[in-house]
């Protein structure tokens, strides 16, 4: 493992177990997170994306152990996080600290700044007693609040505040690395650009790494030093974030690109528009995990699951990619496909309507 490698995962799962019948026994489990390996170097940004059921946030649950690992490795500057008892976990939780989405519901609503604050570095013995209400003025500065707001309850701040409060408490024991699990999802767009700063502005000044999950392709872009895709449980694409944008040779990571908004009603981009739902992670199915939904499916990927791998030696820095064709993709070989498919869904989708409107008028005529 590399000097600088601050977060080594290897062939992490997280299996939650369904229980059934009239003891409760296990008769199946969710595969939320399964088998995934990846490491974050100090210093650096590392998102997570991907539709919502993918397992990036469980994948942040886990390495902290609020959520106990089924199987695999998590280690932090070379220690095994994993094997840690509870008294050695709570040491070590001081290096490792999580931003949750949902501000106003991560915060006890019965305790003040200060109050919340103060428990944190309490409960680390951070800071000396004496000196913590100036590291809490110090804090709420640093994260932009007011000094004047340091004794008010959490329903009195808007949610951008609240985050910022969220994020002061971070802060607050010296962390090493920070897990950022949709941190900025529950905020207005311009909120979302001032708290973004504001993380990158903490980066640089406190040394920080974050691990930052995300569905925003285009938040993550300007935040992200390396991007993992990931879709039901498993890594299907990773490598620098220019790399992801710029050169994106999974399926799933092109249909992801495609949907993100373009400013300018002029220039339209080609949506790439994937059928069907995900699948139950309950019963993935066998080889590609994305077979079902992509426009390239062959046998081979319907029995084989193909494995992390860089496929372009000719781009510098890493790029891995989880498809067996996706070289051919990249070339441009199968184009005729995704405009096919994409046809298919217009058609499909105007037949729907179609039948709608028919449907409709057969309704009002009855009438």
């Amino acid at each position: 493992m590399p000097n600088n490698t601050l977060l080594n995962i290897e062939n992490l799962e997280q299996h939650f177990p369904i229980k059934g019948g009239f003891f409760g026994r296990t008769v199946n489990h969710v595969k939320a997170v399964d088998g995934i390996t990846f490491e974050i170097k100090e210093g650096e940004t590392v998102a997570v994306v991907g539709e919502s059921g993918c397992g990036k946030s469980t994948t942040g649950r886990a390495i902290l152990r609020l959520d106990e690992p089924t199987n695999g490795k998590v280690e932090f500057q070379g220690k095994d996080v994993l094997s840690m008892s509870k008294d050695e976990m709570r040491k070590m939780r001081k290096d490792m600290q999580i931003i949750f989405q949902d501000p106003y519901a991560s915060l006890n609503p019965r305790k003040t700044v200060r109050q919340t604050l103060w428990e944190a570095m309490d409960i680390q013995n951070v800071v000396p007693r004496k000196e913590r209400n100036q590291r809490i003025v110090e804090l709420m500065e640093t994260v932009g609040l007011q000094r004047h707001q340091i004794d008010r309850y959490p329903h009195e701040f808007s949610g951008g505040q609240r985050q910022r409060i969220g994020i002061a408490r971070a802060l607050s024991v010296n962390p090493k690395l920070i897990i950022c699990d949709e941190a900025v999802s529950a905020l207005d767009v311009s909120i979302q650009a001032q708290v973004l700063n504001l993380l990158k502005r903490l980066q640089k000044e406190f040394g920080l790494t974050y691990l930052f999950i995300s569905h925003d392709l285009g938040v993550v872009r300007h935040i992200a030093d390396r991007i993992i895709v990931m879709y039901l449980g498993k890594i299907v694409e990773i490598g620098d974030t220019e790399a992801i944008f710029n050169n994106p040779q999974h399926p799933y990571t092109k249909a992801l690109l495609s949907a993100i908004p373009v400013p300018d009603p002029r220039n339209k981009s080609q949506r790439i528009f994937l059928r069907g739902d995900v699948p139950s992670p309950i019963n993935p199915p066998t080889g590609c995990r994305f077979h079902t939904r992509c426009p390239f499916a062959t046998d081979l990927c319907r029995t084989d699951e193909p494995h992390l791998e860089q496929k372009n030696p000719e781009f510098d820095g890493q790029h891995e990619v989880a498809c067996h064709f996706a070289l051919d993709i990249q070339s441009g070989k199968h184009e005729a496909q995704y405009e096919m498919y994409n046809v298919r869904e217009v058609l499909d989708d105007e037949a729907e309507d179609a039948t709608t409107a028919e449907d409709e008028a057969f309704s009002k005529t009855e009438k």
